[in-house]
């Protein structure tokens, strides 16, 4: 059975029917980047096809399955990665106090076999060091996959300043990065970033034109160091957050590779993109911790559709703490269902052809793109960061969804909608506070915001 396909002109009038005394436009929505969403995306409209597929091939797996384990205890953390390792995870991120130095990081990473499990750090302003203990650990093992993820400027901009300036921090980063290049040639250094600014309630052009400023940033001071740009680009990856509006984080990867090909091709390089998508923190509930999983598992689903090479899902229970060990595992098999029952990795670039997604990612690479000018015309990032611009935007864009909120335009299940009057707990780790480093280049911080958080407060 064949059904008539109606033109545009049939659903305008169908629609201004259904509307009665609404008009037309009011269909029409504007997001934080003041780009339209439409109520009807066809052929007629304009929109030129995209096919965006990842590139990568993850030991025969779509994408890399990659956990985070975080902890002070060397043999907790030991435990904890060979666990997520023999439970389906291909890679993992640490962090914690286990990166003080390479004996302590050794003991955590006794019996993963480097070579084929990569390992990469999560270190903050201490990155470099890190990046050392980690080669340490690694000695005897060239071909080891190792994940520097070198990033002071999202470090810097998160915490509202440095011990250094953080140009000294971003050369630092990029001389450990020539340090260990030709020793460890399957490993990557730089992590080019914009999750602070996703964290701090930012839009999605703002997080990607952070991230192609961080890149060249990163590239450019690697090259001062003795890498080439092939070298620099070849060791970075790209970090990009992905939460339940699992249309626009699907369409926000998609973009990111786009706007990844317009950067290299500045370089005179074709390179292909490394994209790690993890999930958003500012969507997560603490009261009801719950339903975090239905969004996880949206994140998740934008990651893999959106084409990522490696995805990392959070604890359900991070917005209260330190997640445990059965938040872990719902975090790892998560991914496992959505790869090995749900198979959705096996059509390249699922979202190609879609009038709506394809639109959606050409606008959100066009407002990335306008934003890493923006900030470039400001003197890059470092002299964006320090002068407050990209905090101001920031800021203005946050307000833009706090506002949705407020309103009820927006919805938050379980907190503002569906709420479950007799919660029940969900248990955490105990973790350690740390102590901040002392600041003496400072700028506006990118604070970290949950918009749950304001209606939680007020229960």
């Amino acid at each position: 059975m064949t059904f008539e396909t109606p033109t545009p002109e049939q659903w305008r009038d169908s629609a201004i029917k259904a509307l009665k005394d609404r008009p037309l436009e009011s269909l029409l929505h504007l997001d934080a980047d003041h780009l339209a969403i439409r109520p009807l995306y066809a052929d007629a409209t304009g929109i030129t096809p995209l096919f965006t597929p990842r590139t990568t091939d993850a030991e025969g797996r779509s994408w890399d399955l990659r956990t985070q384990v975080e902890g002070d205890d060397a043999l907790a953390v030991n435990a904890a990665v060979l666990t997520d390792l023999e439970g389906g995870a291909a890679s993992v991120i640490v962090s914690g106090g286990v990166l003080a130095d390479a004996d302590v990081l050794g003991r955590a990473l006794e019996n993963v076999a480097l070579e084929l499990a990569a390992v990469g750090l999560d270190a903050g302003l201490d990155g470099p060091s890190a990046a050392d203990a980690l080669a340490v650990v690694a000695k005897g093992s060239p071909r080891a996959k190792l994940m520097f993820h070198l990033d002071p400027i999202s470090a810097h901009a998160a915490n509202g300043g440095s011990p250094r300036p953080l140009q000294d921090h971003v050369t630092e980063a990029a001389q450990t990065a020539a340090r260990h290049a030709n020793t460890y040639p399957e490993a990557t250094f730089f992590l080019a970033s914009g999750r602070a600014v996703h964290e701090a309630g930012g839009s999605a052009g703002q997080e990607l034109g952070v991230i192609a400023a961080s890149i060249v940033a990163y590239v450019r001071a690697a090259i001062d160091a003795g890498l080439s740009a092939e070298q620099a680009l070849k060791g970075t990856v790209l970090s990009l957050s992905v939460d339940a509006e699992y249309f626009d984080s699907l369409a926000k990867t998609r973009a990111l590779r786009l706007i990844w090909a317009s950067v290299t091709k500045a370089f005179d390089l074709d390179i292909a993109a490394n994209i790690e998508t993890r999930s958003s923190r500012r969507m997560l509930a603490s009261r009801d911790p719950w339903p975090n999983l239905l969004r996880l598992t949206a994140a998740g689903f934008a990651g893999a559709v959106g084409g990522a090479d490696a995805v990392v899902l959070d604890g359900f229970t991070r917005a209260s703490g330190r997640p445990d060990a059965f938040a872990r595992r719902q975090a790892r098999n998560t991914q496992i269902v959505l790869m090995e029952e749900a198979h959705l990795g096996r059509v390249d670039d699922p979202a190609a052809g879609s009038w709506f997604l394809d639109s959606r990612t050409q606008d959100m690479a066009q407002a990335g793109w306008a934003e890493f000018q923006r900030i470039e015309r400001e003197g890059g990032i470092v002299a964006s960061l320090k002068g407050g611009a990209v905090q101001m935007r920031v800021a203005a864009a946050r307000q833009t969804l706090q506002n949705a909120y407020d309103k009820g335009a927006s919805q938050i299940i379980g907190v503002t909608k569906f709420v479950d009057p007799d919660v029940r707990p969900a248990p955490i780790e105990p973790s350690a506070a740390r102590a901040s480093a002392a600041i003496t280049d400072s700028c506006a911080p990118l604070l970290p915001i949950r918009f749950a958080a304001a209606f939680e407060k007020a229960d």
